[in-house]
């Protein structure tokens, strides 16, 4: 199967901050940006796979700073790594404040999905390869990121 660069799988997703959104703090729920990240990276994975994908983990996601309403949501995914039908893919989130231009580092994290042939069974994908210095970053950690949430697994059961 042919390689790819992991830039053809990014995707940038815009999301303003509502009044709907916001819990009883007045900050973003962070189950709403668990939304928001689990479906970019889901459109990032078909993106690559060009085929239905699910998700088969999140890796721990650690709010740093809150969004209020007004805020605009900054979301980047990129697949940075590939298994036989997995493939990782990273998910950063910024919150900025439009009319100050105050920009704020949310969260990043790391989502392992799947890909699924019509038949809802893992079917392979293609590799990927890095480009930038960031890239060659993410490419190169993958192993140990893998390694840890296999041990996790391992310890759950």
């Amino acid at each position: 199967m042919e390689m790819k660069p992991m830039h053809d799988s990014r995707t940038v997703s815009t999301r303003l901050v509502l009044p709907l959104d916001i819990n009883h703090q007045q900050t973003i729920f962070g189950g709403r940006v668990l939304a928001y990240i689990d479906e970019i990276a889901a459109i990032t994975a078909m993106k690559h796979a060009q085929t239905a994908v699910v998700t088969a983990s999140i890796d721990s996601v650690d709010f740093i700073e809150p969004a209020v309403v007004g805020d605009v949501l900054e979301l980047e995914a990129i697949v940075c790594s590939t298994g036989r039908t997995s493939m990782e893919v990273f998910v950063n989130v910024h919150a900025t404040n439009l009319l100050t231009g105050e920009n704020k580092a949310m969260t990043q994290s790391f989502l392992t999905l799947v890909a699924m042939d019509e038949h809802k069974k893992p079917t392979p994908v293609a590799g990927v390869y890095p480009e930038t210095e960031f890239e060659k970053h993410l490419f190169e950690t993958a192993t140990k990121r893998r390694e840890d949430r296999k041990r996790k697994q391992l310890v759950s059961h």
